[in-house]
């Protein structure tokens, strides 16, 4: 774990860190960025991303030091908190950034098969949305998230710290058409059941453990398209009362995962 202390904010060695207010270029550059001492923690411990490098606070590097001490190929840059507020242009309270380097791509069909409870997000552009989407879906053992149009990254620096982390656990893949991306779900065995409020769904309680199952929820105003309702296997509805049209996509989505995935309590 080689230290690197810093004062000059302009030292060439932190450029990567000025970019972090910028998601575009990162995404451009093969590269994501972990916020927080726990997520930067989990980051570290999953072994499921590169990690480039890490900046830290003295304060932030006390709690850290055990775990970094055991990467010697990790650069960590100790700066002061107000080298890292000027260069971010973001008030780090937290006192601790990594960046991560994003996996290439994975086939859609490798990644589809091999699942068995599935969750697939449409037009969940909200970061905190689709943070605490994966946050619920790591709660409830499902094992592939499926992004559909218009659908947020997962990896953006809010979405990562938003889910503590779990963006970087649960298993996730871009479908490469829609909605015929919920046709193939339906072709490797899974009922795909779409969340909707309309009083014509069957209500949620009705829908029993599958063997393989995906759940489909749409965007918080205007939820699903009739495309992808029509493509899924059948729809669903959370009953409650006339006094509200609809829940956010997060607590719809978790209630879901909840009901459908309840036997996994069983196995902990």
């Amino acid at each position: 774990m080689p230290l690197i202390r810093l004062s000059d904010p302009n030292d060439p060695r932190i450029d990567v860190f000025r970019n972090v207010p910028d998601p575009d270029l990162f995404v451009r550059g093969g590269l994501f960025v972990a916020e927080g001492r726990l997520v930067v923690r989990r980051l570290i411990e999953g072994r499921r991303f590169s990690v480039r490098s890490v900046m830290v606070t003295e304060a932030a590097l006390v709690p850290l030091r055990d775990l970094l001490a055991t990467r010697d190929e990790l650069t960590v840059f100790v700066v002061p908190q107000a080298v890292m507020d000027g260069i971010t242009g973001l008030n780090m309270h937290r006192g601790c950034l990594a960046i991560g380097e994003r996996p290439r791509p994975r086939q859609w069909r490798d990644v589809t098969r091999g699942a068995q409870r599935a969750i697939a997000l449409e037009r969940i552009a909200n970061a905190d949305n689709v943070g605490s989407v994966f946050r619920s879906a790591a709660a409830f053992g499902i094992e592939l998230v499926v992004l559909g149009p218009n659908t947020g990254d997962p990896l953006y620096r809010k979405a990562v710290r938003t889910s503590m982390a779990a963006t970087l656990a649960v298993p996730f893949v871009r479908a490469p058409q829609w909605p015929a991306a919920i046709t193939d779900l339906r072709g490797d065995g899974f009922r795909v059941v779409a969340l909707t409020p309309a009083l014509t769904a069957a209500p949620l309680e009705d829908i029993r453990p599958m063997a393989k199952l995906a759940l489909l929820v749409g965007s918080e105003g205007e939820g699903l398209t009739r495309d992808a309702l029509a493509a899924a296997t059948l729809t669903a509805r959370i009953p409650m009362t006339l006094a509200v049209d609809s829940l956010n996509v997060t607590t719809a989505a978790s209630i879901a995962m909840y009901h459908c995935f309840a036997e996994r309590r069983q196995q902990v």
